[in-house]
């Protein structure tokens, strides 16, 4: 009977222990389960949530309880850059901006989290050109590896993801560039990465790509928690490749990671506040809005 007992007051801290930890935690995973399909077939069969947000504009999402070993929730926003849709990059010099705020003020129909940041003051901490004008250089001793490229928008608003010439940011002739990195895909090749924390821990991501088609795709995964524990950098660029993306890079992630979707607010669950919820946005020094 004392036996039993025992048994059961075990059984019940199990339980409840281990439902404590649902948000906002790391769990152990089973890394020995192999997934049986390729990625493209994985993301073909997923039952993808899909909303057209506007002509040209498309969101989905889903979570998947098996992808790169691990279940995932990701965000997907698909910018059909024929239909004459305007990038902007709102953006504060000090002090913080959220996705949120810089998607309303510009009416955007979908937004999403730009560039690395001072954490502690605000303002971009890497290279970033807007209207022809240098707001900020990549301050001294940055790791090089995560401005390795940038995002930059033509004199007719159209999106490229390009590597840092050997001369330097200065010498760019587009009008607007936002630096990021790792570069994910050049050319429809997967680069190699260093084999660094940043790079090979799971964490939540925000990536940017182009497909030959024309489009922007913009992919937002969620992690560090049970219900979506993140990608390494080489993972995210697989995911990229999977996607059709021939170029693409990774911009801010970890508590920044952030999806905006007009007309149903934040789309992913920000980690910010350690919950996996909606509510855990963070303030940002540079947003990319589409309308």
């Amino acid at each position: 009977m004392k036996k039993n007992f025992l048994y059961s007051l075990m059984l019940l801290f199990l339980v409840f222990g281990c439902t404590a930890k649902e948000e906002g935690t790391q769990l152990p995973y089973d890394y020995s389960q192999v997934e049986k399909d390729n990625l493209k077939d994985i993301l073909a069969k997923a039952d993808w949530k899909t909303k057209v947000v506007s002509d040209g504009v498309i969101w989905k999402y889903y979570q998947f309880p098996q992808i790169f070993e691990s279940r995932q929730y990701i965000n997907i926003l698909e910018i059909d850059l024929t239909k004459g849709l305007k990038i902007e990059i709102p953006y504060v010099k000090a002090g913080f901006l959220k996705t949120s705020d810089a998607a309303a003020s510009k009416d955007a129909l979908v937004a999403f989290n730009g560039s690395y940041f001072n954490t502690t003051t605000g303002g971009s901490t890497v290279f970033f050109k807007n209207d022809g004008q240098v707001v900020n250089n990549t301050v001294s001793g940055f790791t090089a590896y995560r401005e390795n490229g940038a995002v930059v928008l033509d004199n007719t608003g159209l999106p490229r993801v390009i590597g840092k010439p050997a001369s330097g940011w200065q010498g760019l002739t587009e009008p607007v560039a936002l630096a990021a990195g790792p570069l994910l895909l050049l050319d429809g090749k997967e680069l190699g990465q260093l084999v660094v924390d940043f790079n090979t821990t799971r964490h939540p991501r925000t990536a940017l790509g182009i497909t030959p088609e024309k489009k922007m795709i913009v992919v937002v995964v969620d992690g560090r928690s049970s219900q979506s524990q993140g990608l390494t950098i080489p993972q995210l660029s697989q995911l990229m490749g999977a996607l059709g993306c021939t170029q693409a890079i990774n911009l801010d992630g970890g508590g920044s990671s952030t999806a905006w979707v007009k007309g149903e607010g934040v789309v992913n669950f920000p980690s910010d506040n350690g919950k996996f919820d909606h509510e855990g946005e963070r303030g940002v020094a540079t947003v990319f809005t589409v309308k």
